[in-house]
């Protein structure tokens, strides 16, 4: 796939991330095509006035010339004489991409846009119309159904003729034909268009001023509009509403369908549309109706749901146009590649980027043509194909089976072993001290190491991980997860240095290991001194120039405040155990890259499995489970993982549930999830847990709560006895990995705990070759760090910092080969085109968006006894494993 010599280039040399993020972002792989879910911002890319119709030509015929007849894109002219002003280009948007989309691709409807444009059309023609009637919804109706009918489709028959019959049988059959043929079918159309308009956007407007009926809407503004229409048929006003209206619809059909999964038309959505804005300078032709469109952009954007199109203005913005968008912050095209390839948001300033007289003269940056994947039919062929296969099934299968009446199965998922069956006696003995030294200590020879390596004249860099103080006691070890983290990090900091040794390309990593107090408590504190420490690196060794972060392995009110300030920093983050969706925001959704799957994913497909997954135990049958039917949650309110992963289970659950919100100190937040009842005694939560638990004996008890609390919870209900005559089924996320696997729950015999992990077992069938290999290094290397039984060998948190530190050293080594100072932008720039390997948590693809990687593994697993046992796994545990694959729970 090449580009003529002759043809224009993009005008700019620094432009290559930007072309090359932007033909990601319109059409990228067909298997990544999950990126096409997100509303990229406005891009306004400005020429010099007195070149403006060379640049206005140059940028959009480079790129217009890589999408054509490939993917679905409309070039908004500025247009000529005096009606230039008074046109909406929001119809001319739809327009086009309504006929250039490509064959057999989607969206290819446009129901909102088309009806929508239909009545505003009519409203903008027929002005006096409401000066001499103030009702004519049922006009506006009636020419909606005839230009609806006029493009063919289900309707199109609604305009044939009637049967040409004399006398009573001829008005009869006129009468039954216009009724039944054309009025009814019309009709019919016109209520379901007015009702999923209304349900799906307008009518949570403030223009619709409370009413569900698309055409009455439409006729109280004309009415409203029709004076101003009769005096000026080129209102600004009028046109401003009339645009955004347009817009509106048009954003609304480029939602759907949805992307991935299995239906035909969503497989199908494969590329990004496309508009281009030619923006004249003010006072021009077409200068007013280009910054029209771009209000109403701003203004449709604010409700209109992902996924959106790409637009790029390319002109001359007036300031006061650039005001009213939000006074955007003049960029850079490296920097502009960033914002490509992140999720817009609303509100947002747009990404203004300045292309110069002498970008113009230049040859530039050839753009290659975009290539998304294609289809030779009609969605409807395979929909109607498969259709016709299942009803066909289905009919067999229940004629064959009607005489059976077949109960559903009832075996317990995962077996009906409780966590005390094949455990020891007692919880498995730590040593609090000696553990985490050793593994400070291994980091500490690793680092001499590398400053070996910077003797011989080697490049070398430093990494901070931030970890929360070390453990005090035997419980506090067992509900941290700091050692198994730093297992982890030394284990990868061991190979890559080894690995060095052969491979000049390799930059070793010292590792500055930076405590930020128990339960990460001073996180942003610490973060701010490594701030102000990076700004003045220049009078430090290269050696220990901090090229990266790693961290942090929990998600809490600190922790998110420190990668805010990393992030204004730009500072790169590698994430390692933080799932929650929220910290994932502001300045952090530049520079930071969460390892683990979020709570949303996390808490939808937890929320499937206990509604459909036979977990609980029947009352009086041990050995016969069911779905659960209600659901306990118990979270901590003031906890950002918990309150997050509490949230979205609840909203994700199919069954009937109630909430308590527990801490043992007593901290509550401020917005408990509703319903909720506080509770800050283990005893007094055992009691109402019991009782909740008799009343709903098919419940599950889903947890979200910090390890340490979980546990003072089982020790009392243990003590209590109450409800422990049954067995118990709980759910939980993460947090309870370090806790589960220590044999802190031996003697509980009517407990059935469910948790999520990040990695397989390594007896489990599933478990990759690297899986394996992982975890017989991670035993070697506890066999010659420490003595006794370690209690975290099936545990995930020593994979993912392993697989965490193994994506920041990749991302640093890469950067190299283009930046010999290796500067922190470089890195950035690494990751945000993309990382991609197979490691001990499973395959880990970065696309180049700030989020987990690609359909990241999450397994479930059962605790028996001194082992784990998976029961679920989804995601990409290799690079052929899907979820849209796995059904449900994992292809929710």
């Amino acid at each position: 796939m090449t580009t003529p010599l002759g043809d224009p280039g993009f005008p700019n040399e620094q432009a290559t991330a930007f072309i090359r993020e932007f033909r990601v972002t319109v059409a990228p792989m067909y298997e990544n095509r999950s990126k096409l879910a997100t509303s990229p911002p406005l891009f306004l890319l400005r020429v010099p006035r007195e070149s403006y119709r060379t640049g206005v030509d140059r940028v959009v015929a480079a790129l217009a010339g890589a999408l054509r007849q490939r993917v679905p894109f409309a070039h908004l002219t500025a247009g000529t004489g005096e009606g230039a002003d008074a046109r909406l280009l929001s119809a001319g948007a739809g327009t086009q991409l309504y006929r250039g989309a490509p064959q057999h691709m989607t969206p290819d409807r446009f129901p909102h846009f088309h009806v929508m444009c239909d009545l505003v059309e009519y409203i903008r023609s027929h002005p006096q119309e409401w000066a001499t009637n103030a009702n004519q919804e049922a006009e506006l109706r009636t020419h909606a159904g005839e230009r609806r009918a006029q493009r063919g489709g289900v309707l199109a028959f609604t305009r044939m003729e009637g049967p040409a019959l004399d006398g009573l049988a001829g008005f009869l059959a006129g009468l039954s034909w216009l009724s039944f043929v054309q009025l009814l079918p019309r009709r019919i159309w016109a209520r379901h268009t007015s009702r999923k308009v209304m349900r799906g956007w307008l009518g949570a407007e403030p223009v619709a001023q409370g009413s569900n009926n698309l055409f009455r809407v439409m006729d109280h503004l004309a009415a409203e509009r029709a004076v101003q229409l009769m005096d000026d048929a080129a209102h600004e006003e009028s046109l401003q509403e009339f645009d955004w209206l347009v817009l509106r619809a048009l954003l609304e059909d480029l939602r759907r369908p949805a992307i991935g999964r299995i239906l035909p038309g969503r497989r199908r959505r494969t590329s990004r549309p496309v508009l281009f804005l030619e923006l004249p300078p003010a006072g021009e032709p077409g200068a007013r109706a280009a910054e029209r469109f771009l209000r109403s952009l701003r203004r449709a954007q604010a409700t209109a749901g992902p996924p959106g199109p790409l637009v790029v203005a390319v002109g001359v913005p007036s300031d006061a146009l650039l005001r009213e968008l939000g006074d955007p912050v003049e960029s850079t095209f490296p920097e502009a590649s960033v914002r490509l390839a992140a999720d817009g948001s609303a509100g947002e300033p747009p990404v203004l980027v300045t292309v110069s007289e002498a970008d113009l003269a230049a040859r530039g940056v050839p753009v290659l043509p975009v290539g998304p994947k294609t289809f030779r039919f009609s969605r409807y062929v395979p929909a109607a194909i498969v259709s016709a296969v299942t009803t066909l099934a289905l009919l067999t299968t229940g004629l064959l089976l009607q005489p059976v009446v077949f109960p559903p199965p009832r075996d317990c998922l995962g077996g009906t072993g409780s966590v005390a069956e094949s455990a020891p006696t007692k919880p498995v003995p730590v040593q609090t001290t000696a553990w985490y030294e050793a593994a400070v200590r291994t980091i500490d020879r690793q680092n001499a190491r590398v400053e070996q390596y910077a003797a011989q004249g080697r490049t070398v860099r430093t990494v901070v991980a931030f970890v929360s103080d070390p453990p005090t006691t035997d419980d506090e070890t067992r509900f941290d997860g700091t050692i198994p983290e730093l297992r982890g990090i030394a284990m990868w900091q061991d190979r890559l240095i080894r690995e060095a040794a052969a491979d000049d390309s390799l930059i070793p990593l010292r590792v500055d290991v930076r405590k930020a107090g128990v339960a990460f408590h001073d996180a942003e504190s610490e973060a701010d001194k490594l701030v102000a420490e990076v700004a003045d690196e220049k009078s430090v060794p290269a050696s220990d120039r901090v090229v990266g972060v790693l961290g942090f392995a929990q998600s809490r009110a600190e922790t998110q405040a420190a990668l805010q300030d990393l992030g204004d920093a730009g500072i790169p983050t590698i994430g390692t155990t933080a799932t929650a969706d929220e910290m994932l925001t502001g300045s952090a959704a530049t520079t930071y890259w969460p390892s683990t799957p979020f709570n949303s994913r996390e808490a939808r497909i937890e929320a499937d499995f206990a509604h459909t997954k036979n977990i609980v135990a029947e009352p009086g049958f041990e050995d016969r489970c069911t779905p659960a039917k209600h659901a306990v949650v118990i979270e901590s309110s003031a906890d950002l993982y918990s309150h997050s992963l509490a949230r979205r289970f609840v909203d994700d659950f199919h069954g009937t549930h109630q909430v308590f919100d527990f801490d043992q100190e007593g901290r509550f937040g401020s917005t408990p999830l509703s319903g909720a009842v506080s509770e800050h005694g283990a005893a007094s939560l055992a009691r109402a847990l019991c009782d909740a638990l008799e009343d709903e004996p098919d419940s599950v008890v889903y947890w979200s709560a910090r390890a340490k609390d979980f546990t003072a919870l089982i020790n009392s209900m243990d003590t209590a006895g109450t409800c422990t005559s049954r067995d118990v089924t709980v759910l939980g996320g993460n947090e309870l990995t370090n806790v589960a696997q220590t044999g802190a729950f031996a003697n509980k015999d009517w407990l059935r705990l469910y948790y999520s992990a990040h990695r397989l077992p390594t007896d489990d069938p599933g478990a990759s070759d690297r899986t394996r290999q992982f975890v017989s290094e991670y035993d070697a290397y506890v066999k010659a760090t420490t003595h006794g039984t370690d209690p975290w060998r099936q545990d995930g948190h020593s994979a993912v910092s392993y697989d965490a530190f193994h994506v920041l050293s990749q991302a640093v080594r890469q950067a190299g080969l283009a930046d010999r100072d290796i500067e922190r932008k470089s890195v950035l720039l690494v990751l945000q085109a993309g990382i991609a390997f197979n490691g001990a948590t499973g395959y880990v693809s970065y696309d180049g968006a700030n989020a987990p990687p690609r359909d990241k593994t999450l397994v479930l697993l059962r605790q028996t006894g001194d082992r784990p046992k998976a029961v679920l796994a989804c995601g990409a545990y290799d690079q052929h494993r899907w979820s849209e694959a796995q059904g449900p729970p994992c292809a929710g």
